[in-house]
């Protein structure tokens, strides 16, 4: 069974579920009844449960997912409805709440693994997406529903889908607004890959786990090179790839693994 961690004093502890692994934390988004949908509550509980695990020396790796039948629909909607009929301001929230959580992701020190179970719709599609490594459940779906509602896709995702699945594709997927299957997003590239619903957390685990047992410099390293290289010209990732190898060639344990890997030769 999961050991979930819980502060019985904070209600907003319960809307993200922790499991331990060897090495890695199943971080689990837990509004099932709302598709897992985002309020300021489960914000903050995903935020307090990110900074505890890269605060943790034993964690090399996290996996996001959802509770239920579903990944995330992005906004709760119900919340946007103000008592005194203003519109809200929908830019403040992606400023306040959407825009770091994506930064964050993108920026964690150790790689996050998405495990999409179901609809991953509107800023859920796109926090999926900000995620290292993302598998889905055969039965999932992508759905970036902005255009329906009037928005625009947010969360990074006119930066995600063109990068992911180039202009053509990105255009159509945004500008529709029609539900993108699994499967269909792996051909594309726009996930890695898909596996059987029951599969699912089981592969995410031993993704999670063959990265824990990695030397930890190295992976945060790539991850660091991986992400300069989305603005990068080809002189300055060269560059940046000298600097960051001269860096984990001077860790301490560099030379006994190149001496375990010539025994094992």
């Amino acid at each position: 069974m999961p050991n979930e961690l819980r502060d019985p004093n904070h209600a907003a502890a319960e809307l993200i579920l922790t499991e331990l692994g060897e090495g890695y934390r199943v971080l689990t988004l837990n509004r099932p009844s709302r598709l897992n949908a985002f309020n300021v509550s489960m914000h903050e509980a995903l935020m307090a449960a990110l900074d505890e695990a890269e605060a943790d020396a034993a964690c090399r790796a996290v996996i996001l997912t959802g509770a239920g039948r579903g990944f995330c629909t992005g906004q709760d909607l119900a919340d946007r409805i103000r008592p005194d009929g203003l519109a809200p301001d929908l830019g403040a929230s992606l400023d306040q709440y959407y825009n770091p959580l994506v930064r964050r992701l993108r920026s964690f020190r150790f790689p996050v693994i998405a495990a999409v179970n179901g609809v991953a719709a509107g800023a859920g599609a796109n926090i999926a997406l900000a995620c290292d490594i993302v598998i889905a459940a055969r039965s999932a779906r992508f759905l970036e529903l902005f255009t329906n509602l009037g928005l625009v896709p947010d969360c990074g995702g006119t930066w995600f889908l063109p990068r992911l699945i180039g202009t053509a594709r990105a255009r159509a997927v945004a500008l529709l607004g029609e539900p993108l299957s699994a499967e269909q997003a792996a051909e594309w590239g726009l996930i890695w890959k898909t596996c059987d619903d029951q599969a699912l957390l089981p592969e995410a685990r031993d993704i999670a786990a063959r990265i824990a047992s990695k030397p930890p410099y190295g992976v945060t390293l790539t991850k660091e090179a991986l992400e300069a290289s989305a603005t990068n010209d080809l002189t300055t990732q060269l560059d940046l790839e000298r600097d960051l190898q001269r860096e984990a060639g001077l860790d301490p344990g560099y030379v006994e693994r190149v001496k375990a890997f010539l025994v094992k030769r």
